[in-house]
């Protein structure tokens, strides 16, 4: 299948024709009406150097807010109230936490600082969201994505302290639960996600899903 060059439209050729590895198209940029169709289509950004790859593999990696799993451990840890939860509060400084925070395995980021600037005016517009991990009033993990309709597409999360991500994770399922969201978009797969609940469904499966919730 040929790769795709995206122009100066918002145009995306049919996620149908996604390389095996998930990779749909190259190129474009990041002005909000192009993510905004990429996302209600089901694709991603995703940098590789100073150039925007856009991904939809196949099968995808989801959770439904019914199936999220809370361990023995995290159950401990909200009756024991280490941490505050909050919901917007410090999305640019979650952002920035997700692009500095060092992960296993990765020599560096994803989130170039035009990716971190297109998010942060997602946010301001409304369709970006962060939610944050407190302690003492100091922010030690969140993470950070897009909403649309009954969808909420997740992008980054990081930590500072040991289970601090899963709480913010974990708050956040339960409060988009109650807000009506019966798709978290969790990309592609880790194991961390896999142990609260994420499993993978195939894409005509989630691009129908999409289909009847945005």
């Amino acid at each position: 299948m040929p790769l795709y060059q995206l122009n100066e439209t918002f145009w995306f050729p049919p996620v149908t024709e996604s390389l095996e590895d998930g990779l749909l198209a190259i190129g474009g940029d990041l002005q909000i009406p192009r993510l905004l169709n990429a996302y209600k289509n089901g694709i991603f950004p995703w940098y590789e150097g100073n150039t925007p790859l856009w991904w939809c593999p196949d099968p995808r990696f989801i959770l439904f807010p019914d199936e999220l799993k809370i361990s023995k451990s995290m159950r401990s840890v909200f009756r024991k109230n280490i941490f505050d939860f909050s919901i917007n509060n410090a999305f640019e400084s979650v952002i920035q936490y997700c692009k500095i925070t060092k992960r296993n395995g990765q020599d560096g980021t994803w989130i170039t600082d035009s990716m971190q600037q297109a998010y942060i005016q997602l946010y301001r517009e409304g369709w970006a969201h962060s939610a944050e991990a407190w302690q003492n009033e100091q922010l030690v993990g969140g993470l950070y994505g897009v909403k649309m309709g009954n969808v909420f597409f997740g992008e980054s999360m990081f930590s500072l302290m040991s289970n601090t991500s899963k709480f913010a994770f974990i708050s956040l399922v339960q409060q988009l639960k109650e807000e009506g969201i019966v798709l978290i978009d969790c990309q592609v797969y880790t194991e961390h996600l896999e142990s609260l609940g994420a499993r993978f469904i195939s894409r005509n499966a989630f691009i129908e899903l999409l289909s009847t919730n945005i």
